[in-house]
């Protein structure tokens, strides 16, 4: 169909459409037929080139020869094209709410929408040559939306699939449909509109998917998201339809106003629906979060109940090798001891010797030098041990560091898991705000029921008096017929008057039925909206019902939260008292550490090296006789050695110098509280 010949191609011929020859009416001349439909006219081709608003809603007259000039055709086009586009959609969306549920193929409203929709996308389309014939066809620019929309490459490869379609229109009706059914055609084309550009190659300068008014269908379109659509693609045959429009569906009616009414009601009716579809939505995922969270934390908590479990396992290990240490440090120091016990028992006797023989004073030096030197070897397989006993003080060091790593890691799981349970808490009173509101809900459905049933009472009263009133025009009639029968012969003037009289209260009597059946009806409806009512109570008491049992899990949980809470409190009382012992052990390591430091600083100086006292600086003779301290290893004489305190290395009071008792004793008064 040529751009020229819109006058005529818009309707198929010039004034048939698809239901027959609308109603139409001369003007005053004679001259031009004006169909009239919504506001608008289309004259004969001999007065008008083109479809022209009336702005009188069809009531003006015909235009003359010389007002085309003035406009350009194709933005009238476009403009009869965005009208059309808005009547049908208009009327789809009212027809399917009022239909009430989702729609077929069949359904005369989508099909004329899908007509006026390929009557938009053909306006403007270019002509394309090919070998055979000129090609002008709307797929083309629909195949580019698999391109700027990723999402609509799954309808482009079913359309390609389907084997009943042959010409490239069919693919495209076909497209439309699978559009529609998806809720997703305005996005589709709202993007196909953005790329101009790319319109350009199919589509001229002035066609409706080039200009503004594409943009405004591209907005009307999103009202059909509303709409469910069942459409069988496979069946039909698209490609040999006629596409013609019936203007017959969007003639105003007297009906239709009647009845919008009830659409309204209905729709509203629709609105609850879905609101209530919606809330439930919501709550069930409201729901599943809270399970899914739950099993979280409880995965969470088992995980840290074992986290524990194996800590405390290390630290009871760790004792156990810290008892073991102790225990080897005891020995050690017990040989040591009885070491030195022996040494001092020979060096007695070696003095009593002495004492007694100047003469075996030279083999009992021998035999001293013979026992110097092994207590020196004594001496330094001692100091072995002591350095492997402070590496392994290192390593208990590095594991006492890495328990503590480990407690502050879990301390900060802790702290996580504190912050979960707020979290917990804070949906726990978003779920409560919800049940307020449905509570509120409810209360307002109550009094709509409350409202409705006061009017069932109303109509019912109303019936009855209607009943009363059908009684008394029965006795009425009954009483005129019985003066009929008596008065016949009497006077035959009074019997017609009678007669006219009866025939009016025959007619009241039929006005009476006719108002009978009609509040028969509207109690029908009043009670099938009762009925659904009903329904939507049951429901929602249903809904409460699950919502109370939520309350229940929720309480439950609430439960489960104190206890882990409760665990968690002991956990922290165990870790506190964990702490606790770890510092004492801490202590006494540092207390082992000083005595292995003093042992380490203990030089023994030999009795060749020293000819004088360290203090006094006597000379040391037969008489002055050489004493070691047992602290600091130095040799002193008797005067400035003559005293005796217990040691870290002896728990017995040794001999020690001046300088070194002076020290002990300072330390020992600092370490008193």
């Amino acid at each position: 169909m040529a751009e020229g010949s819109w006058s005529d191609g818009f309707l198929g011929a010039k004034t048939r459409l698809a239901g027959g020859p609308l109603p139409g009416r001369w003007n005053s001349r004679g001259r031009a037929m004006t169909f009239q439909v919504w506001g608008w006219r289309r004259e004969d081709a001999s007065q008008v080139l083109a479809w022209v608003p009336d702005a009188e809603g069809g009531r003006g007259a015909a235009m003359s020869r010389r007002t085309p000039a003035t406009k350009d055709p194709t933005a009238v086009e476009r403009a009869n094209l965005l009208n059309m586009a808005k009547l049908s959609i208009k009327g789809l969306i009212e027809s399917a709410l009022s239909f009430g549920r989702t729609l077929d193929s069949d359904y005369p409203p989508l099909q004329q929408f899908f007509v006026v929709m390929e009557h938009c996308l053909k306006h403007g389309l270019k002509v394309r040559k090919s070998f055979l014939s000129y090609n002008k066809t709307i797929w083309g620019p629909l195949e580019l939306v698999e391109k700027l929309y990723p999402e609509a490459e799954e309808i482009g490869a079913s359309v390609r699939d389907l084997p009943g379609l042959k010409t490239p229109l069919g693919r495209a009706r076909a497209w439309l449909r699978l559009a529609l059914m998806q809720k997703k055609m305005a996005d589709y084309l709202r993007c196909l509109i953005i790329q101009r550009d790319l319109l350009s190659e199919f589509y001229e300068y002035h066609a409706l998917m080039m200009e503004e008014e594409g943009a405004v269908i591209v907005g009307l379109l999103v009202g059909l998201n509303v709409i469910d659509a069942n459409l069988c693609v496979k069946g039909e045959d698209l490609d040999s339809q006629v596409g013609v429009i019936d203007f017959s569906m969007y003639l105003k009616n007297e009906e239709d106003i009647g009845n919008k009414e009830r659409n309204v009601q209905i729709a509203a009716i629709l609105d609850q629906k879905n609101y209530v579809e919606e809330l439930n939505r919501q709550l069930n995922s409201t729901v599943s979060s809270l399970h899914s969270r739950v099993d979280s934390l409880e995965k969470s908590n088992t995980k840290l109940i074992e986290e524990l479990a194996i800590a405390k396992n290390n630290i009871i290990k760790l004792q156990e090798e810290n008892h073991q240490l102790r225990s080897e440090n005891k020995l050690i120091l017990m040989k040591t001891q009885q070491h030195l016990e022996v040494t001092k028992v020979d060096v007695e006797t070696e003095l009593q010797t002495y004492k007694h023989s100047r003469q075996g004073l030279d083999e009992m030096y021998n035999e001293a030098r013979r026992q110097l030197r092994d207590e020196s070897q004594l001496r330094q397989d001692v100091e072995n041990e002591l350095a492997v006993q402070v590496s392994m003080k290192h390593e208990i060091e590095l594991a006492m560091k890495l328990l503590e790593k480990d407690i502050h890691e879990k301390q900060d799981t802790l702290i996580g898991l504190r912050q979960q349970l707020e979290e917990v808490k804070a949906i726990n009173i978003e779920m409560y705000q919800k049940l307020q509101g449905s509570e509120d809900g409810l209360k307002e459905k109550n009094e709509i029921i409350a409202r409705l049933e006061e009017k069932t009472n109303k109509i019912t009263a109303a019936m009855r008096q209607l009943e009363q009133r059908l009684q008394q025009a029965e006795k009425a009639q009954m009483e005129a017929e019985d003066e009929d029968k008596k008065y016949l012969q009497e006077c035959q003037s009074k019997s017609d008057n009678l007669q006219k009289q009866v025939s009016q209260k025959e007619k009241q009597l039929v006005q009476l039925e006719t108002d009978l059946k009609i509040e028969k009806e509207w109690r029908q409806t009043l009670q099938e909206d009762l009925q659904k009512e009903k329904d939507a109570l049951s429901h929602l008491r249903n809904e409460t019902q699950q919502i109370i049992d939520l309350k229940k899990e929720f309480l439950n949980i609430q439960d489960e939260n104190q206890q882990l809470k409760k665990i968690y409190h002991e956990q922290e009382q165990a870790l506190q008292e964990l702490g606790n012992k770890l510092s004492e052990s801490k202590l006494k390591i540092e207390d082992i550490k000083e005595a292995n430091k003093a042992l380490q600083g203990l030089v023994w100086l030999k009795d060749k090296e020293a000819t004088h006292c360290k203090l006094c600086e006597t000379e040391f003779s037969l008489s002055k006789r050489k004493h070691h301290c047992r602290n600091c290893g130095e040799i002193f004489c008797n005067a400035c050695s003559d005293n005796e305190l217990p040691l870290p290395s002896s728990p017995k009071p040794v001999r020690v110098c001046d300088s070194c008792h002076a020290l002990l004793i300072q330390r020992c008064s600092s370490n008193l509280p």
